[in-house]
């Protein structure tokens, strides 16, 4: 890899495949070396605007463009200069090639030796599939076609200066948008290396509109007989921001087959084919408006408004994954995906050796409730984001009202491959991905439960509405592999249905909880061993006991714990605070992944809480389930002993051992005092070098965020 800098110094990185790291190479181009050597008056740093390899020199050849208009080709294996080009002894035969009516007819040569020593490179490209000829944009609207070869007279003449380059104008106004963007494409049907199209965004008139402008040019004896043949203007959508072109599959460089991808703000992404471009220049001038095709990578956010999210991998444990490209919705997508999609090249970067079942293979979700009420699920195994499905509100052959709500949680069992959907009104959707083409619609309510018959239909069926209370659904979550779903409403009730019969298998009473919101539910399995608790309810439960708990967080930042399977509160009371403080989140964490340096060494501000009897905080604990939901069936995380409770609240961190939290003792494991107030936080798993360790991250008011 190639790097120049603003002192005009070429750097020589590589990349290390096994230790993931940069190296710099002890190679270096240095500006005053170069100065030297071609004898440029200027002494001053030179920016470096544009590094191009010359094809067909097995990377020897290095073409190096400075933002004062020098242009120099370099071979890095003998060190030296072989050609420069772009000093101010410029010399042009006929003038500027104006596609333009009314050109300037003046002699360009007096002009041009003007005016070269303040012409800015600002882009440059190829333009010949051998780099026999180079294009170079200019910061005044000019484009320079540089001949890079030794320059050979034709049989009975004699070479002159004016065989190395040609200058293009668009416009021939005085005042003209800098050349911003270069790109080539060669005609297949030319028997040379020089015919081709040129893609050009600038060079335009001030205050035209926005167009794409791609020249049609031949030059079949030299470059001294350039000519247009035709002209093309692209009319834009929006807001011009880059351009892509993608050649065909085991093209070394874009032919008339590539793609054309235009990126416009606010992340419009269109795409044009460059066949279809070829076939519309003609031999004269002419502004085409095409039409071109969307590529949907922008994800709607404010119309509809975006409520929540959830991303969701889907975790390669067993055949999981072979099962979920098995069921109808996904496999249908997977054959719509492989089948007459082109397999484009990537320019740069390690070749990926994957097959084609791999790379077709939907690894994550990511998942978006909105205002209206809809849901919308992506495949987000690549960084370009597909569109799976949009699930509306609508039941088809159900006389059923869906409230059109805003969302306000959702969840998704890669096991079970369902979907809960909860909104602002208490109402619970559950759409089914692998049964899709049959089943029953359940209706269940707080005193009644309606079967309906479905119809059979295309991709994910909604196949039961729950609406137990008129209350906001603050929490949903699926428990034990997807066999129930729990639901916290904003008061504070928890709901736990049964996903087997669709039936409410206990509604909690909010009296034994408070009055403040909820903030958070969790459920969690673990084997109870611990004979000799003092808690008169814990002594009564057997040995190695599994038991289903309830975490419950409202913003007055206590923890309630109920038992998962009939909703009776454990021990004597909340978790509760000595000073008031508002609750962010909480997450249980457990024994697998070392839970090293989320709570990191203590701020100066809080040197007051080291002297109180808490532990220290640089003690160990352990990993957030939350994050690794892959390791749910690993027995040894399930001790409840082994477990801690982390309550992120607006000025403090606090980690609390799971087995006080249940007895309702207010003594934490290790605490932090926050400098300033948090309003978010997530986790996440990385990897070190003493392994997979979870981290947590904050967002504060003022914008900044950490990473524990």
């Amino acid at each position: 890899m190639y790097v120049g800098d603003e002192y005009g110094t070429i750097s020589v990185l590589k990349f290390h495949v096994e230790n993931r790291e940069l190296l710099q190479l002890p190679y270096q181009i240095l500006w005053s070396s170069l100065s030297e050597a071609t004898g440029f008056p200027y002494s001053d740093h030179q920016p470096v605007v544009g590094i191009l390899p010359q094809p067909f020199t097995s990377g020897n050849r290095l073409l190096i463009a400075y933002e004062c208009g020098l242009i120099i080709l370099w071979d890095v294996v003998e060190a030296h200069v072989i050609i420069v080009k772009g000093d101010k002894d410029l010399h042009l035969k006929d003038g500027a090639l104006n596609f333009k009516k009314n050109a300037d007819s003046s002699s360009p040569d007096d002009v041009v030796q003007h005016q070269l020593e303040e012409k800015e490179i600002t882009t440059l490209c190829w333009a010949s599939t051998d780099g026999s000829i180079l294009a170079a944009g200019y910061i005044d609207g000019d484009i320079l076609l540089w001949k890079t070869s030794k320059s050979t007279a034709s049989k009975g003449q004699e070479a002159g200066p004016f065989d190395n380059v040609v200058k293009l104008q668009l416009s021939s106004v005085e005042k003209r948008l800098p050349i911003i963007v270069l790109h080539w494409w060669a005609n297949s049907k030319s028997r040379n290396n020089s015919d081709g199209h040129l893609l050009i965004y600038g060079g335009d008139e001030i205050g035209s509109d926005e167009v794409i402008t791609i020249l049609t040019l031949e030059w079949s004896s030299g470059i001294e007989t350039l000519k247009c043949v035709g002209r093309v203007d692209l009319t834009l959508s929006g807001s011009f921001a880059d351009t892509i072109l993608l050649p065909t599959t085991g093209a070394t460089s874009p032919d008339e087959k590539a793609v054309l991808f235009v990126l416009m703000s606010p992340g419009q992404l269109n795409l044009f084919d460059c066949s279809t471009l070829s076939d519309l220049v003609s031999k004269e001038e002419k502004k085409v408006s095409l039409s071109a095709k969307d590529f949907p990578v922008e994800l709607p956010t404010v119309d509809p408004s975006m409520t929540v999210t959830k991303l969701t991998q889907l975790h390669s444990d067993g055949n999981l994954t072979e099962l979920l490209q098995e069921t109808p919705f996904f496999k249908k997508l997977s054959a719509a995906t492989s089948s007459g999609a082109s397999r484009w090249p990537l320019t740069g970067g390690v070749y990926n050796h994957t097959s084609r079942a791999e790379t077709n293979r939907i690894q994550r979700v990511f998942i978006a409730g909105y205002q209206d009420g809809s849901v919308r699920m992506w495949d987000a195994t690549h960084p370009v984001l597909l569109l799976l499905c949009v699930l509306d509100r609508e039941v088809k052959g159900v006389n059923t009202v869906i409230s059109s709500a805003s969302v306000s949680k959702i969840d998704f069992c890669f096991q079970t491959l369902r979907l809960a959907v909860g909104d602002a009104s208490g109402l619970v959707r559950l759409y089914d991905f692998k049964h899709s083409d049959m089943g029953n619609f359940h209706v269940v309510t707080g005193t009644k439960s309606e079967v309906h018959e479905l119809a059979q239909g295309q991709g994910p069926t909604c196949r039961a509405v729950l609406k137990l209370l008129d209350v906001r659904v603050r929490a949903i979550e699926f428990v034990n592999h997807g066999a129930k779903l729990a639901v916290g409403y904003e008061n504070a009730k928890v709901a736990v249905l049964d996903m087997t019969s669709l039936s409410v298998l206990f509604l909690s009473d909010s009296a034994s909880v408070g009055s403040s919101p909820l903030v958070t539910l969790i459920a969690k399995r673990f084997v109870h061993s611990d004979s000799n608790s003092k808690s008169p309810k814990q002594s009564e439960l057997p040995e190695n006991r599994m038991e289903e708990l309830m975490f419950i967080l409202t913003e007055d930042a206590k923890i309630y714990v109920i038992d998962g399977g009939n909703g009776k509160t454990y021990g004597s009371g909340p978790l509760h605070l000595k000073k008031v403080s508002t609750a962010i989140s909480m997450y249980v964490i457990e024994n697998n992944i070392p839970f090293s340096d989320v709570i990191s060494k203590q701020p100066e501000s809080s040197k007051d809480d080291a002297t109180s009897n808490e532990p220290s905080q640089e003690m160990t604990t352990h990993d957030l389930s939350d994050t690794v939901p892959f390791l749910e069936n690993d027995p040894s995380r399930k001790h409840f002993e082994e477990s801690f409770i982390l309550l992120c609240c607006k000025d403090s961190i606090r980690t609390y051992a799971t087995k006080s939290v249940v007895h309702g003792d207010n003594k934490s494991v290790c605490k932090v005092k926050l400098d300033k107030p948090c309003c978010w936080t997530t986790t996440f798993v990385k990897d070190g070098k003493d392994g997979k360790a979870c981290a947590l991250l904050l967002l504060f008011q003022t914008g900044d965020i950490e990473i524990r």
